[in-house]
Parts: C-alpha cells; sequence; structure tokens
C-alpha cells in the first residue's frame, strides 16, 4: 500500500489486563511500539475486505500503568511457579534417581494499562456517509476487544464516553492541507486531543539522540551511542564551578526537555535471509526467515493537547531487506 491516510480511527480506553510489559533485552514498562504495529495487522485481517479501510499507521496513548511488581526500592516482576511445589505423582517431577523436581520459574513481566489507539487510515470511500463510518468504527472497536494485546487481554468496556469514531478528512489529502480549511474539523480535532486526556502519547527522538552522541564524542571520541542511550536514560548530578554566580550542583536535565525514556523501535538483522523452510523448527515455514536482535532509540511521553497535528504521534512499518532494518518511524 503506497497511499497516505485520509482518515483518523480512534479506539478509545482499552483496558489490558496482564500484557507483555518486558518490550526487549534492556527495557520493561509501557506496551512495546512493535507490538502495538502487530496488533495493528491482527486487526486490518478482522476488517472485511469489501469495506475498502486500511490501517496504515498507529499511534499510543498511555492513560494508565500498573506493573505487576514487587519491592521498596529495586522492583521485582510477581513470577509464579506452576505447580508452586513439587508434585511427586506426577512422572515428569521425578529425575532418573527417584529425586523429585522442582518446576521453573518462567520469567515473565506483566502489567495492567489502558490505552487509547489511534490509527491512520485510508477509506475508499472517504467521501460517503458519517453515519455509516462511525457504524464501522463501532464495529471495528467490538472486534478490537476479542483480540490479545501483547499477549494480554481487553476487559470488556464499561465507560460511555468518548466512543470510537472514525475521523475524515473529506476532499482533502491529509491532515495539514486541511486544517485551515475547515472550522468544523479543527473543533472535531481540539475535541479528540482534549477526550485523549489525562494520557502521554509516545513520539520517538531520533534527532535528540543522535546530536546527543555528537555531544558526547566531542568530549570523548571513545563514546558510542549506546553510551549516548543510556545518558539520555538516566538523570545525572554534577558540581559545577566554572562560573563563580552558578556555582553549586547541576543536573543533566533541564526544564523543557521532555519525559525521555529509552524504547525498542524495531529490529536489525544478525543473518542473512533464509528461503522458506531452510531454518528448522521456525514458526512460519512459509515465510522467508532472519535472526534479529532488538533496535533501540529515545522517546517522549508527550500530552496529546500539546501536538499541533495529530499525525505527529502516529507510528509507520518500515522494511528494509538489503540493510537488514525493520523498525517503526515516527
Amino acid at each position: 500500500m503506497n497511499h497516505e491516510h485520509n482518515a483518523y480511527l480512534v479506539l478509545p480506553y482499552l483496558r489490558i489486563q496482564n500484557y507483555n510489559s518486558i518490550s526487549s533485552d534492556l527495557t520493561w514498562g509501557a506496551p512495546a511500539i512493535t507490538g502495538v504495529m502487530g496488533y495493528m495487522h491482527a486487526l486490518q485481517r478482522k476488517i472485511p475486505f469489501d469495506w475498502g479501510l486500511d490501517l496504515l499507521s498507529v499511534g499510543l496513548v498511555m492513560h494508565d500503568f500498573e506493573p505487576q511488581v514487587n519491592g521498596r526500592f529495586e522492583k521485582k516482576f510477581n513470577l509464579t511457579r506452576n505447580p508452586s511445589v513439587a508434585l511427586r505423582g506426577h512422572r515428569k517431577n521425578i529425575s532418573g534417581n527417584g529425586e523429585t523436581k522442582v518446576s521453573a520459574i518462567v520469567e515473565e513481566g506483566r502489567a495492567h494499562g489502558t490505552i487509547s489507539l489511534v490509527f491512520g487510515i485510508f477509506c475508499d470511500d472517504n467521501s460517503g456517509d458519517d453515519e455509516l463510518l462511525q457504524q464501522r468504527a463501532r464495529e471495528i472497536y467490538d472486534v478490537a476487544q476479542t483480540l490479545r494485546f501483547l499477549g494480554g487481554s481487553i476487559l470488556p468496556q464499561i465507560r460511555t464516553w468518548p466512543r470510537p469514531q472514525i475521523l475524515s478528512f473529506g476532499d482533502a489529502e491529509d491532515e495539514v492541507d486541511f486544517v485551515g480549511l475547515g472550522e468544523a474539523f479543527e473543533r472535531q480535532m481540539w475535541r479528540l486531543k482534549r477526550s485523549l486526556l489525562p494520557g502521554f502519547a509516545l513520539l520517538c527522538r531520533d534527532s535528540l539522540l543522535r546530536d546527543h552522541a555528537e555531544t558526547l564524542k566531542k568530549q570523548d571520541p571513545r563514546m558510542t551511542n549506546l553510551d549516548a542511550l543510556l545518558d539520555l536514560s538516566r538523570i545525572n548530578y554534577f558540581y559545577s564551578n566554572d562560573d563563580q554566580d552558578t556555582v553549586g550542583w547541576k543536573v543533566s536535565r533541564q526544564a523543557g526537555d521532555g519525559w525521555l525514556v529509552p524504547i525498542p523501535v524495531g529490529f536489525t538483522a544478525l543473518s542473512e535471509l533464509y528461503q522458506p523452510g531452510k531454518v528448522k523448527n521456525a514458526r512460519d515455514s512459509s515465510s522467508a526467515f532472519r535472526f534479529v536482535e532488538s533496535l533501540y532509540s529515545v522517546g517522549e511521553w508527550r500530552s496529546p493537547h500539546r501536538l499541533d497535528l495529530l499525525q505527529d504521534l502516529l507510528w509507520l512499518p518500515q522494511t528494509d531487506h538489503n540493510q537488514g532494518l525493520y523498525r517503526c518511524i515516527n
């Protein structure tokens, strides 16, 4: 699909129970944007083909986050052993020398949360009946609640407002062209962004990571992009006496820098692209296979009402087999 989105589909306040909060080998917390992208593809398969509705991009707004952890300073996931004790009556729990074995603990991080998803969609019948579009939005919302989200379950909706909706651009090519041409559309956009409060949208700050890496390399040529990522992922306090007027402790995060977090944004290749069926025990023997590892960047949580355009929070899938990059761009 090489067309651009000409409408928005909003699925508000989905309550997720026990989704996988381990987003990569190094990060945990909010849903990984790669997993949200997978949910978008799964939802696309449930939409009837004759509707002429394609999901092209997705934005994540986090309203509530409740990790299943314990501990006051060092947080640990609530892990279980099933069964919790060794049962000698089962042959799987008896080792070769007759000793009773204990079941292993499979490490998994779980969390509960409430999210809203904003999809950039393409409608073939973009100038059609608005009532029909809203009916389809409600039907998609019902289907979306039956799917698994990052391994978690979507609980039944108890809110009556805000409601799922499709916001069309009409004859305009995109949101930028429509701004200033219709006051009714601008009011709808304003109400939509306000309906996503309280919450924070996940944005990508690749440029900030790149600039910070260049700054560190000027100070020390041995610094790498990983050092820049780790440096941005924490708040550094240092003592400075360069200026006699501002002698004292300073902090690396200044007002206006935003709420920055390390996030996985995709995958990069570790091996060549194998032909279908060449790698044993692959999940899909009819698709090409490649070993990959996580690709990291810096993200920022920003309140939706601070966005100039709603399309600023949308993430797009990007694939480059030659370079071995499979990532989400914002």
